[in-house]
């Protein structure tokens, strides 16, 4: 067991606030892949749920971070500096969409803004109103 707990290191790794914020970002930003193989196998279709651009937001600054304040490092620095950016042009999108979603009248279900009909009951849903 002297390798899974050495000279105060855990998997000969030291540990301090920063490494923990490394190692979350990792986790955050490698778990989204998870999410959305899971999503896909699930729906029989390829998809990017919203959680997933949710993850990578997060990973990417708890990476950017660490970069920044710890590691110092201008290539890890500017490989993280930008990311951001599409990952909240994505959750607008998908925000506009959502709230673009039209109710059926007869069971409630929430319909692409595009359909014509329920694809719940196949009752004919309501036009959008123009904005």
């Amino acid at each position: 067991m002297d390798w899974l707990w050495h000279n105060g290191n855990f998997l000969g790794i030291e540990w301090h606030a920063w490494k923990i914020v490394g190692w979350a970002g990792n986790l955050v930003f490698s778990s989204r892949f998870i999410l959305q193989w899971y999503v896909t196998e699930k729906q029989k279709q390829v998809t990017v749920p919203t959680a997933f651009w949710w993850l990578s937001l997060v990973g990417s600054l708890l990476l950017l971070s660490y970069a920044v304040f710890w590691e110092k490092s201008s290539v890890f620095i500017f490989a993280y500096a930008f990311t951001w950016i599409p990952y909240i042009r994505n959750l607008m999108i998908h925000r506009r969409h959502d709230e673009a979603k039209k109710t059926c009248g007869t069971c409630g279900h929430r319909s692409h803004p595009a359909a014509k009909y329920c694809s719940d009951c196949g009752t004919i849903v309501p036009a959008s109103e123009a904005r």
